[in-house]
């Protein structure tokens, strides 16, 4: 048996390793912060306690690993048995395989190595969502709306999304083969690319708008802070072009995870002072507590600065707006952030794994926590001390004296809720069919419209399509009054059940409440088959008629254009 062999060998190393490196860590840390006289006895029933400990799991290792009814994959068992005791702590406490690893130095160095685009799986099939400018897929002429249907001449229709991704993956300088179906084209289309590394831009768009900058970011990379300061020369160019003061900038951080701390004080520093505490983390050791300042001097230290936010918002995007928050050198609008405050250290162990471990928590600088209250998956085992109370009711301040509340997350200055999603609409987009209809629209129409479109004409088109397509939509109150019938029938023979026919009135009540909905709805989802149409020729043209209807955008838009409203904000 050489595969459980090496199974068994893989694991049993994995296990040492951990060991290896945890023990000295102890060892290190204990010696660092106790009393010479102290620390001795201290870090020794530390050390043995760890040595127990792993000899004990050990020990439940090998009795299940050699002893259980059922054939098991070893490697597997020990994962499940890491997986298990770091589910304990928080959630970002997490053992990465070798692809996790992978995919965290992806997102980190803010590039990967492929053709530049992105798939989704619509309606069975495989479909270009996007296509990133200046690279291979561009060059080659692939579109956004081209269906898969073979790599090297391997059918993928039927394969997995992961594994079709995989697939466009690959080494630097090496080349694969699309055949590409594409509407409007009898033929398949064919296409040669040859894989590159992708720089994944964390600004995704930048654009001036009424004389206020707009800028948007998805994630915290080590060149963040160079393409914010390269974006924020653009807008004052386009500023000059337009001929208009650039009167403010919005940086908009909503659905941003965060990233790189380093990037989160670098972003930062190019709007306040130099020398200007960002954040600071604190953690087990005096070691792992710092205080992060910036070091150079500010971009524009003066220019009025909205950022945006909401509860995607999270990490080095909380850094960053409780920063300015707490510095009190811009306005924070939308809704309150994600509230992730932890540090996370990546530590390599053996066979190309990786251990995330949390370290240290982030502090705004009035000294909020950022990280909200959570709890652990499993509570059977009282790994963790028990927490103090929260900090909801503590008051701080900002450096001109504005009282801030900590609770975990970011609570913006002007709160103003996103549009929710009309559930119709909702259903509309989780089925592809904006995108499958934009794809017939443009098949037909070499050039981007100029909106608005008319909109009587695309929802009567749209709706044939819908037609076509069979979509059917239940609502919510259709699908709890079939449960309901479903109830009562099982219950009892359905011969002089009453309730049945009152619910049958019932029914026909919800269906014309479902149609009067989506009637007052159809404008929304004209505009976004609007932006859906667009996004297909070019994605910026798309991502500004969205802007145009974005309620937060325009708050943050209204205050920036009254010098007024903005001081009263920042001076109550």
């Amino acid at each position: 048996m050489p595969n459980q062999s090496e199974s068994n060998g893989r694991s049993w190393g994995l296990l040492r390793q951990v060991a290896q490196r945890v023990l000295p860590s102890f060892v290190l840390i204990f010696s660092c912060i106790t009393a010479p006289l102290v620390a001795e006895p201290a870090s020794e029933k530390t050390y043995l306690g760890i040595v127990k400990s792993v000899d004990l799991f050990g020990e439940v290792y090998r009795e299940v690993a050699t002893g259980y009814v059922d054939k098991i994959d070893t490697s597997e068992l020990m994962y499940a048995g890491i997986d298990g005791m770091l589910r304990s702590l928080d959630p970002y406490t997490v053992f990465l395989d070798e692809e996790d690893s992978g995919e965290l130095d992806e997102m980190t160095s803010g590039q990967y190595v492929g053709i530049g685009v992105s798939i989704a799986s619509l309606d069975d099939a495989f479909f270009v969502t996007s296509v990133v400018d200046g690279y291979a897929a561009a060059k080659a002429g692939i579109r956004v709306g081209d269906t898969i249907l073979a790599i090297n001449n391997k059918d993928v229709r039927k394969m997995a999304l992961a594994d079709v991704k995989a697939m466009i993956k690959g080494v630097a300088g090496t080349s694969l083969t699309f055949r590409l179906a594409r509407q409007g084209s009898a033929a398949p289309v064919t296409a040669t690319l040859v894989r590159e590394e992708v720089r994944v831009n964390t600004v995704s768009y930048a654009g001036v708008m009424k004389g206020i900058g707009y800028i948007e970011m998805k994630s915290f990379s080590a060149r963040s802070a160079d393409e914010l300061r390269a974006a924020f020369r653009g807008l004052q160019r386009d500023a000059q072009e337009q001929r208009v003061p650039l009167k403010g900038i919005i940086l908009d951080l909503r659905n941003n995870p965060g990233g790189l701390l380093n990037a989160a004080v670098d972003v930062t520093s190019l709007f306040v002072g130099k020398g200007s505490e960002v954040v600071s983390i604190r953690g087990r050791s005096a070691e792992s507590s710092k205080s992060y300042l910036t070091e150079t001097p500010p971009l524009d230290a003066a220019i009025p600065l909205a950022l945006l936010i909401n509860g995607e918002s999270a990490s080095a995007a909380e850094i960053v707006s409780g920063a300015i928050q707490d510095l009190d050198r811009g306005v924070i609008i939308g809704e309150r952030s994600f509230g992730k405050g932890l540090v996370q250290s990546v530590i390599r162990i053996s066979y190309d794994n990786a251990l995330k471990l949390t370290t240290a928590k982030y502090y705004t600088p009035s000294g909020r926590l950022i990280q909200k209250e959570i709890k652990p998956a499993h509570e059977s085992r009282k790994v963790l001390p028990k927490a103090p109370e929260g900090n909801a009711q503590q008051i701080f301040y900002t450096k001109k004296g504005r009282k801030v509340y900590g609770s975990g997350g970011i609570t913006p200055d002007i709160p103003v809720s996103e549009q929710a999603m009309f559930p119709f609409l909702a259903e509309l987009r989780k089925k592809g069919a904006l995108f499958l209809f934009s794809n017939g629209y443009c098949a037909s129409n070499a050039l981007p419209p100029l909106l608005p479109l008319d909109r009587q004409k695309l929802m009567a088109s749209f709706d044939d399509f819908l037609r076509k397509k069979k979509f059917v939509y239940t609502s919510d109150s259709e699908r709890h009054l079939t449960e309901l019938k479903e109830s009562l029938k099982k219950s009892q023979p359905a011969e002089g059940l009453p309730e049945l026919n009152t619910l049958g009135a019932l029914q026909q009540e919800i269906l014309k409440l479902k149609e009067q909905e989506i009637g007052k709805e159809s404008s929304r989802v004209a505009q976004a088959l609007e932006v859906e149409i667009l996004r297909h020729y070019n994605e910026r043209l798309a991502r500004r008629a969205e802007l145009d209807h974005d309620a937060q955008v325009n708050k943050a838009i209204e205050v920036l254009s009254d010098s007024r409203k903005y001081a009263s904000v920042l001076h109550p």
